[in-house]
């Protein structure tokens, strides 16, 4: 097992050209207000749109998992999404983000969410969680996947594997009329029944014109959280599940999160469309899910 992640040397913060259209925090950092509207989209150009966002970030984060590798470093990802977003008209949407310094989230082994792409070098054995939004026509498309890095042991099999399927439960039980605490309900007992752990202080989140909206999808069961969704709502769905405890940290950063007790953890995302009858999975892109490892998965 790696040693403990610790925070690396970052590189100068990579320029996005003139050209591209950005949204409202890119300079400033500040991100509109949450509230201002939720996250259903009512016309066909709004919902062309978000598939538009959708799919350009599925293409980003396919070329990002192809580039990881036994001594490939963070820093170098982010270089390959800040430049994979730009080519296809793009911006990076997490550059800036409430100050975030890259383009890209690189969460490895123990980092829950939010890792910050630096000088460390992935390891044989390693995970990692490359997550990818981009801000394209107007709109943010999101999605993240957990791949290994060399040959993986069978707890990290196990972790990966039923982290992909609590996902894809979650967004199994997605279409109008139905709770939203239902998406935590199924994957909070799916992780039970594997003895895993729930990160709760993360969520998924509504999206669209902005990063972050209405509402806030949760991963555990929450009686009090009644919203029902309704068509044209589009949101993330992003569980995270840790080897150990679902508690985590923030290191000094004040952007990574790693589990308390430091075992591993594993997410996927999708962003989500509800559609008049169920759902529509907006980045799921043709090779999706990749499960990158020596033996196959």
């Amino acid at each position: 097992m790696s040693a403990p992640i610790t925070l690396g040397q970052l590189s100068p913060t990579r320029l996005v050209p003139a050209g591209i259209p950005r949204p409202e925090y890119a300079e400033s950092g500040i991100p509109a207000a949450r509230g201002r509207r939720d996250c259903t989209k009512t016309t066909a150009d709004e919902l062309a749109r978000m598939r538009v966002a959708g799919r350009v970030a599925r293409e980003v984060l396919d070329a990002v998992l192809d580039a990881v590798a036994v001594g490939v470093s963070t820093d170098a990802l982010d270089a390959v999404a800040h430049e994979a977003a730009i080519a296809r008209g793009a911006y990076p949407s997490p550059l800036n983000y409430r100050g975030f310094p890259k383009s890209l989230c690189t969460s490895v082994n123990e980092v829950v969410c939010h890792g910050i792409p630096d000088d460390r070098v992935l390891a044989d054995g390693d995970i990692i969680n490359c997550d990818v939004t981009v801000y394209i026509d107007g709109m943010h498309g999101d999605c993240s996947e957990t791949v290994f890095v060399g040959t993986p042991d069978e707890a990290s099999l196990h972790l990966v594997r039923t982290t992909y399927d609590a996902m894809m439960a979650g967004i199994a039980v997605v279409k109008p009329g139905e709770r939203f605490n239902t998406i935590g309900k199924v994957i909070g007992k799916l992780a039970k029944d594997a003895g895993l752990g729930v990160v709760k202080a993360f969520a998924g989140h509504g999206i669209g014109e902005h990063f972050h909206m209405p509402p806030s999808v949760a991963h555990y069961y929450d009686r009090t959280l009644r919203l029902r969704m309704e068509a044209g709502m589009t949101f993330t769905i992003e569980p995270m599940l840790n080897l150990g405890v679902g508690d985590c940290r923030i290191l000094a950063d004040d952007w990574t999160a790693v589990t308390a007790d430091r075992q591993r953890s594993a997410q996927f995302e999708h962003t989500v469309l509800v559609t008049r009858d169920g759902y529509e999975i907006l980045t799921l892109g043709e090779r999706s899910p990749v499960f990158r490892t020596q033996q196959g998965f």
